[in-house]
């Protein structure tokens, strides 16, 4: 639970867990195509998780309905100090789609966490979606347009002692790759590497945004050159340390 100076793992009974919801294959009649990479994504995020101490329980091509109710019954289940989810699908600003092509509003899934059970406890969304259909040049902006009004909303759907990272900015597109996605593989890549299981929330997903900003490059055909910056959303109110080993 959060105390005193921030979150690492009690020894109170339950543990630490994670959800991956990955929508790998939509269904026939579903105008968008198939994600090849992402169940190489939800492998490493199941290993890497399960040596960090986490539960960790995979849900592959779901309904848009189906994924609601799973988290509906997630926000209900006891948790230790940490809860983290990964939803992986095509997606527009403010959702993921379902496989039957249903979006999925991530507002409505964070809502669900703000209850007595999750009081005190550290909710962890990592979001590997397109959030629009623009690309990144690399340039810095200050704005993306028609954004800002969905962000704020988005913003205020989410709980106390909730962080939720983006695989790219309002409006943007994210990047899939046959060989897994570059913010799920990233982010993978760190927590195996020495150190960065120790660092705070916040610190880690500092690392995670510069990494995947100043090393990935889009190679080939009309997206060569293109970027990708993810995007940091957090309410928490204390240091929170979800991957560090037990003292």
């Amino acid at each position: 639970m959060l105390q005193g100076g921030g979150l690492r793992e009690s020894r109170v009974g339950g543990s630490n867990r994670a959800v991956l919801v990955s929508v790998a294959q939509f269904d026939p009649e579903v105008r968008l195509g198939r994600r090849p990479g992402a169940q190489r994504d939800t492998k490493k995020l199941h290993k890497t998780l399960s040596k960090l101490g986490f539960r960790v329980e995979i849900h592959s091509d779901l309904s848009g309905d189906e994924i609601y109710q799973l988290f509906l019954e997630e926000s209900r289940r006891p948790v230790k100090d940490c809860f983290l989810a990964v939803l992986s699908s095509h997606g527009d600003e403010g959702c993921v789609f379902g496989a039957d092509g249903k979006p999925v509003l991530l507002s409505r899934i964070y809502n669900y966490f703000n209850n007595e059970c999750f009081e005190e406890k550290a909710k962890v969304f990592l979001i590997q979606a397109c959030r629009g259909g623009a690309l990144d040049d690399g340039v810095e902006v200050d704005s993306v347009t028609d954004s800002s009004e969905c962000s704020f909303t988005q913003h205020l759907s989410v709980p106390i002692d909730t962080a939720v990272m983006y695989a790219t900015a309002p409006g943007y597109g994210a990047f899939m790759h046959p060989l897994g996605s570059v913010f799920l593989q990233t982010f993978c890549r760190l927590l195996q590497e020495e150190g960065n299981r120790e660092l705070e929330l916040t610190r880690l997903m500092t690392r995670l945004s510069h990494s995947v900003a100043f090393t990935f490059q889009a190679k080939g055909g009309a997206l060569a050159g293109k970027k990708e910056m993810p995007c940091f959303l957090t309410r928490l109110t204390r240091e929170v340390f979800p991957f560090a080993s037990m003292q």
